[in-house]
């Protein structure tokens, strides 16, 4: 195929041989399959960021370090400069976020260059090699969704030991390898100690894949692996190995009603963006 003006550059100083398929597209990015250093892989080829709303950007990107003080007056300013910067940061933080994960051993896939907004990375395949297909996109028995929402949850936690919290984690955003899940979709990911939002986004992320799995395994919708998780972490005690109850013993103390409507009203958004990605799927 044509190679895309965005990865000319890469073709170019040799860093892809050549550029096989598009992949995929979304609202975030274009993926297209490459060839680079002898082997099949992906490059994700990230859009603009003006069809993502500044409210979520907030909350993403709270407490993100920024190079140098220049920078962080300008994105504060919203001047052009600024918004050029906060988009090379929404980009490199997937970046750090993927060899982060990675060197946790959290099944990502693994990174291998990023230029001008171009992340070079390991294809997800099947069994057969072809691009693995998200979880959305199959259908498992009880037995099946067990073992895979267990796995998952593993992973949710190995990523929180990293100090990392996905914060769009669904069944949008894992690959069903042949091997297993491997997570995907990381510009969002969050600091676990430096984001007041974390401890929200956690248990989102959890919620999604109890709802997910629970429509295949009942049993598993009366879980409350997120808000254990959570606790567990908060008390220091969260470990890789950690063994789970899926139960938690809630605060009886007087409820925060604003803190609550936040909540409710920030349910009703990802409620909103949830139904908006099944639409494009």
């Amino acid at each position: 195929m044509k190679t895309p003006k965005r990865l000319q550059p890469l073709v170019e100083e040799g860093v892809v041989d050549a550029v096989v398929r598009q992949l995929m597209s979304g609202k975030e990015a274009m993926v297209y399959v490459v060839r680079s250093a002898g082997e099949v892989r992906c490059a994700k080829v990230y859009k603009e960021a003006d069809k993502r709303s500044f409210r979520q950007a907030v909350d993403y990107t709270e407490n993100r370090k920024t190079k140098n003080s220049r920078q962080a007056r300008a994105m504060a300013k919203g001047t052009r400069f600024g918004r050029q910067a906060q988009e090379r940061a929404w980009q490199s933080a997937e970046v750090d976020a993927l060899y982060r994960l990675a060197a946790a051993g959290v099944r990502v896939p693994k990174p291998y260059n990023f230029h001008e907004g171009v992340l070079l990375m390991e294809l997800v395949t099947d069994e057969e090699g072809n691009a693995a297909p998200r979880l959305n996109d199959v259908a498992f028995t009880p037995a099946q969704a067990l073992e895979l929402h267990g796995r998952l949850i593993g992973e949710v936690v190995r990523m929180l030991c990293a100090g990392v919290v996905h914060g769009d984690l669904s069944e949008f955003n894992v690959l069903v390898a042949a091997d297993g899940p491997v997570i995907i979709d990381l510009p969002q990911a969050v600091d676990a100690a430096g984001n007041n939002h974390a401890p929200r986004m956690l248990v989102r992320d959890v919620d999604n894949l109890r709802r997910f799995f629970g429509s295949f395994a009942p049993g598993l919708l009366a879980t409350d692996y997120g808000k254990e998780i959570w606790a567990l972490y908060e008390s220091g005690t969260l470990a890789p190995d950690v063994e789970l109850t899926g139960q938690f013993a809630p605060d009886e103390a007087t409820a925060d009603l604003e803190a609550v409507m936040r909540e409710i009203d920030d349910a009703r958004l990802e409620e909103a963006a949830r139904i908006s990605r099944m639409q494009e799927a």
